[in-house]
């Protein structure tokens, strides 16, 4: 592990060790910096920010460039983050798919493996976990190992629940309630893991990889093979008191019938149901999401999933905003960049048909990382608390997209 950064992290706690913090992320914040210019940035001393900035890159977490010569003055010297300074293992365990990946400290993914299933076999899920991981593990090398930071883990808060909709028999996911999978991985690699909800974790990897939330408060949909979500408030990601913020696949929608309940959200807009209908047609439901829906008759099973998804997602827009008033909404999912605009675009057209007097328009665009966001997310998350002064996944302000400019207007003129 890494015995420096655990120090600093734990027994070398106090003002030094947030004023380490603060460099490491305005390095990352800006790509590189010199040191006169890490000192104005922080407000910290001369002094003081070389002598940080020459334990860092003892320590390995910061290297020098080449130096900057041509201008007023002295030549500076940039200073970066070293990719090989700090690693961190993201684990998603997903009701229809396993994905295990390591990333650098710079968050480029190095390895990753992946297994799809119809249900989660939790004996079966552990031991491909504990395979990948050996896997991983044995292929980057034992420095990067001893570097390690820890292990996210992404995934669903209750994932012995909507057996029914998994199509799995009664009582077979019953083994993972109250199941402590954080240790069972934490003795499978001897590595501090922290858990995440799975929606959560994407959503972090948006705020950290991706282009779409530029604003202080977001709302966030991940269409997988259920849907859910994520929020982010005041600038931070907020995953909630019990970590379950942004649960909006649990969000009733749609009218009740006689004597009965709305639906979820997941039961109107998860991709298991667009899965079945491929299937249905005799087609590979992985391969037509993932390539677009080349087939005719997979796009048709495509159009008709879509329809009343998007009125459903729209609806939960509608819920999400009078509750808060979020700045942007944003959609990311599995499907393929072409087909998540598309969905989006039709969000818009069914929110255009909503009530929504007394609510503030919402920008709405489709979010820029997509597949891997989940495993992204739970493997930068480890990294971030451990070398961030501010344990909140923070929001870095970008101007939006295109795209996002142009759905902005049509919710505004809904």
């Amino acid at each position: 592990m890494l015995g420096a950064r655990d120090r600093r992290g734990g027994d070398r706690s106090g003002l030094r060790a947030y004023n380490e913090r603060m460099i490491l992320n305005l390095i990352r914040r800006l790509g590189r910096a010199s040191r006169a210019e890490i000192a104005r940035a922080t407000g910290l001393s001369a002094q003081t920010a070389s002598n940080i900035v020459n334990l860092l890159l003892e320590e390995g977490l910061l290297r020098k460039g080449e130096k900057v010569r041509g201008q007023v003055g002295q030549p500076s010297t940039p200073i970066s983050l070293n990719p090989q300074g700090a690693f961190s293992v993201g684990v998603k365990i997903g009701r229809r798919s396993l994905e295990v990946a390591i990333v650098d400290f710079l968050g480029n993914m190095l390895r990753h493996s992946a297994i799809s299933y119809d249900y989660p076999r939790r004996g079966q899920v552990l031991r491909e976990t504990e395979r990948r991981l050996d896997y991983i593990l044995g292929s980057v090398g034992a420095a990067a190992r001893g570097r390690i930071v820890g292990v996210g883990v992404a995934m669903p808060k209750a994932l012995e629940a909507w057996t029914e909709e998994l199509g799995a028999p009664p009582g077979e996911l019953e083994a993972w309630r109250s199941f402590d999978v954080a240790a069972a991985l934490s003795e499978m690699t001897g590595l501090g893991v922290d858990l995440y909800n799975d929606a959560t974790a994407a959503c972090a990897a948006e705020i950290y990889f991706g282009r779409a939330i530029t604003v202080p408060s977001a709302v966030y949909f991940y269409i997988g093979a259920f849907i859910g979500g994520g929020v982010v408030l005041d600038g931070r990601l907020y995953p909630g008191a019990q970590g379950n913020a942004g649960a909006l696949g649990s969000m009733p929608v749609g009218t009740a019938g006689p004597g009965g309940a709305p639906e979820q959200l997941i039961q109107k807009a998860s991709l298991i149901f667009l899965e079945r209908a491929l299937a249905a047609e005799a087609l590979d439901a992985q391969q037509q999401i993932e390539d677009g829906f080349p087939d005719p008759a997979a796009q048709a099973a495509y159009r008709c999933w879509r329809a009343g998804a998007a009125v459903a997602i729209a609806q939960a827009v509608v819920g999400a905003t009078a509750v808060i008033d979020f700045e942007s909404v944003v959609i990311d999912g599995l499907l393929a960049p072409a087909q998540l605009i598309d969905l989006t675009e039709a969000v818009a057209d069914a929110l255009a048909r909503f009530d929504r007097k007394g609510l503030s328009p919402a920008r709405l665009c489709s979010g820029t990382v997509g597949h891997h966001a989940r495993v992204l997310g739970s493997a930068i998350l480890p990294i971030y608390k451990h070398f961030s002064p501010d344990r909140n996944l923070l929001v870095k302000p970008r101007a939006p997209s295109a795209l996002a400019a142009v759905l902005g207007a049509a919710g505004a003129s809904a």
